[in-house]
């Protein structure tokens, strides 16, 4: 148990639909309350700014892992986050679209309370542009708008390629695209929306279809990881299309991949990010609600929940 009892908020989606089974936020804020730490629920929509003081609506939510009734929210209130909250959990799940950003701008202006992640970093860090950084470790990319860019780039790669929306999240509008696919332009115009948005191409990775690794990191450092492994007609490997989750280690790539993000991250403040890697090429860097710790708990007879919240805790302690 924790040595002071500290009041935590996750802002995040209605807590009474997510999947306890596999809901990250959900394990750990189970957690935090087993600690004896005090858990509130915040609807991101209900954030504001009264006389230049974050406010929030707050309900205390007490959990438990029964599927079905695994919630009881209290009643709403109204209160300082900043003053009232030691530490506020962003944890609402893509798109980064306008209401996510305000929301994350309204977190910027808290000043007492623990923010994770940092929200200047989040802000920062386009899940998939924030990866460009590490080049050198990344398959070859292409980020543009226009749709003859893609069809070059596509030839470049020898006539294979994978197409995903820059804002995109949970294996949404990912597709693996080959030169003789009728529908190829048909796909391009989509990714585009006829050149009107940002979309990016990577080159295809085989080793995709022996699994693509998740690995959870807190402050820089590993926590685990998890290798998400694609049904055999699926080019996705996300778990909730049908991927498997199978145990993994992490080897010299993956180690070389976390070495050269550690500094980054910690200098932005991303304490608990997901990087995706694929055949030793890192190709995502999720900041705003990774997953993962229940499918590593499973697979490794772990809670590694316990570690994020005792990393928490740490940070609590030392800025006071």
């Amino acid at each position: 148990m924790a040595s002071k009892t500290l009041s935590f908020a996750f802002v995040m989606d209605p807590v009474p639909a997510i999947n306890i089974e596999g809901d990250t936020t959900f394990a750990l804020m189970l957690e935090a309350q087993r600690r004896g730490h005090r858990v509130h629920y915040v609807d991101p929509n209900d954030l504001g700014v009264r006389d230049h003081r974050v406010t929030a609506k707050v309900q205390p939510v007490e959990l438990r892992r029964e599927a079905g009734n695994h919630a009881t929210l209290g009643s709403a209130r109204r209160l300082g986050l900043d003053e009232e909250m030691d530490v506020v959990f962003q944890r609402k799940d893509p798109p980064v679209d306008v209401a996510y950003v305000t929301a994350t701008q309204i977190l910027a202006l808290c000043r007492r309370a623990l923010v994770l992640n940092r929200p200047e970093g989040i802000l920062a860090a386009n899940e998939k542009l924030y990866a460009m950084h590490f080049a050198d470790v990344m398959p070859t990319t292409l980020i543009a708008r226009e749709i003859p860019q893609f069809v070059d780039f596509l030839a470049e790669m020898g006539g294979e390629m994978i197409v995903k929306p820059l804002h995109g999240k949970g294996g949404e509008g990912i597709f693996h695209v080959k030169h003789d696919d009728r529908n190829l332009f048909s796909i391009l115009e989509q990714s585009t929306q006829f050149g009107a948005r940002w979309a990016i191409a990577q080159q295809y990775l085989p080793a995709v279809r022996r699994g693509d690794k998740r690995i959870l990191l807190i402050d820089g450092e590993p926590l685990g990881a998890v290798l998400r492994v694609p049904a055999a007609h699926e080019a996705r490997s996300n778990l909730h299309v049908g991927g498997k989750a199978t145990k993994t280690a992490l080897d010299e790539q993956d180690q070389r991949i976390i070495e050269k993000l550690r500094p980054w991250l910690v200098r932005d403040g991303l304490f608990f990010v997901g990087i995706d890697v694929i055949g030793g090429k890192l190709t995502e860097v999720n900041v705003t609600s990774p997953t993962g710790i229940q499918e590593m708990n499973a697979l490794d007879g772990a809670r590694y929940e316990e570690r994020v919240l005792e990393a928490v805790e740490r940070k609590v302690a030392s800025r006071r």
